[in-house]
């Protein structure tokens, strides 16, 4: 068997978690508040990977790559505020315990694809606390606050309605519930979610929610016609959204020409163009752009203002580490064997990818743009806690088909 080497991908982390702030230091009146951002990222990150390597946990190319996208983001998020960069570590100091509990927990549990009840109930009561107590932050009514911080409902949601279908896709579920069959039960259950969805105005969400379900059915279900149904009710709600709904009217039309209202409706978009094409090939330079301008550019907007200052490379950089996790995931998902394990690993793989396309193609206006952040790249506490988690059972999987491996070669 061939040995796996995992020394390159770790020193090229520490390559350029030393090149990035070394720069970020010359380059910021808060020197020594980056010095110590600095050595505090490339210690967690070389913390949680010895843990992987010492206990033998799974594919340790995933965290390497998180990483290096975090790293990314930390270095942008320094250079935007070093006080939310400060705070992002933080996140992901959080996010990592919240990555090995979700790894501990779904290693040592055995009977998650019986409780597809419990993910769509659990679902249900999440976004109809979201509407009756959450908040309205930039038209969308997707957060509850807490006192001190606010989370976003819809983000744990999502990785619960990955486990829902895969209790189905997986066969573990086979009976029927209230006269309904297993397949038009998730049907059901998807339509309910994105009606609550639409009630928020959470259209990012709506999109990742029903991607996740259209390629599922792709993969899984043995009857196009139901495929095919959904992909056409979908087109018929899209046609009449577009009609009905100023707000997709104002998205579609900002996107199909930012230039006609650039000062109001097509700032953002306009904004987020001009700074990825003044950023050139190789970048202003790290603090020499003038990511100001960009609005929400430590959110939605981070992948052009990274452009800008580390140019077209810079972002083709991050697009081939996002492809290379995609690819990971996805080589996790086919070599597992457990039905269950196959079908969670494939929609947790889908839901990183697609919402990595919808971001980045959004801002680079390639689709209309949604508000949804880049994983392990925007600020966000809840995005990072969920991102990691989702890794976490990843990881999980992972390390279990690597256990049932040791165990045939012994014998």
């Amino acid at each position: 068997m061939k040995r796996v080497t995992y020394r390159l991908p770790a020193y090229l982390l520490i390559i350029m978690n030393l090149l990035g702030f070394s720069l970020l230091y010359m380059a910021n009146d808060y020197q020594a508040s980056v010095f110590y951002v600095g050595i505090g990222v490339l210690a967690l990150f070389l913390l949680i990977y010895s843990v992987l390597v010492i206990c033998r946990m799974g594919d340790k190319f995933l965290v390497l790559i998180a990483s290096m996208l975090m790293t990314m983001g930390i270095l942008m998020l320094c250079r935007l505020d070093i006080v939310m960069g400060a705070r992002q570590i933080v996140w992901i100091g959080v996010g990592s315990i919240v990555f090995f509990l979700s790894y501990i927990v779904y290693y040592k549990i055995r009977f998650w694809d019986k409780l597809w009840f419990c993910y769509a109930a659990a679902g249900v009561m999440l976004f109809v606390m979201t509407l009756v107590f959450g908040m309205t932050v930039n038209g969308s009514r997707n957060w509850i606050s807490l006192g001190i911080i606010a989370f976003q409902p819809s983000e744990t949601i999502k990785i619960l309605y990955v486990m829902f279908l895969a209790c189905h896709y997986s066969g573990s579920w086979n009976r029927p519930f209230l006269r309904l069959t297993p397949m038009l039960m998730t049907g059901a259950v998807t339509y309910l979610y994105i009606i609550f969805l639409v009630l928020q105005r959470d259209w990012g969400t709506i999109l990742v929610v029903f991607s996740i379900f259209i390629f599922m059915i792709y993969v899984y279900e043995k009857k196009p016609w139901f495929l095919f149904g959904n992909v056409a009710a979908a087109l018929v709600v899209a046609f009449f959204g577009y009609k009905f709904l100023y707000h997709i009217q104002v998205r579609v039309g900002v996107w199909l020409d930012p230039w006609t209202d650039i000062s109001n409706k097509g700032y953002q978009i306009a904004q987020s163009l001009f700074a990825i094409s003044s950023g050139g090939y190789f970048g202003r330079g790290l603090g020499n752009g003038a990511p100001d301008y960009i609005p929400e550019a430590h959110t939605d907007f981070i992948f052009s203002a990274i452009c800008e200052e580390m140019g077209v490379f810079g972002g083709a950089a991050i697009i081939i580490l996002y492809f290379l996790f995609s690819y990971r995931c996805f080589k996790i998902a086919l070599n597992t064997e457990n039905l269950y394990n196959k079908a969670v690993a494939l929609g947790l793989t889908l839901m990183f990818s697609l919402q990595t396309f919808i971001i980045i193609g959004g801002v680079i206006k390639f689709i209309p743009l949604t508000g949804i952040t880049l994983p392990f790249v925007s600020y966000g506490g809840t995005s990072i806690v969920v991102s990691f988690a989702s890794m976490g059972i990843i990881q999980a999987i992972s390390a279990i088909e690597d256990r049932k491996g040791a165990v045939r070669i012994e014998r």
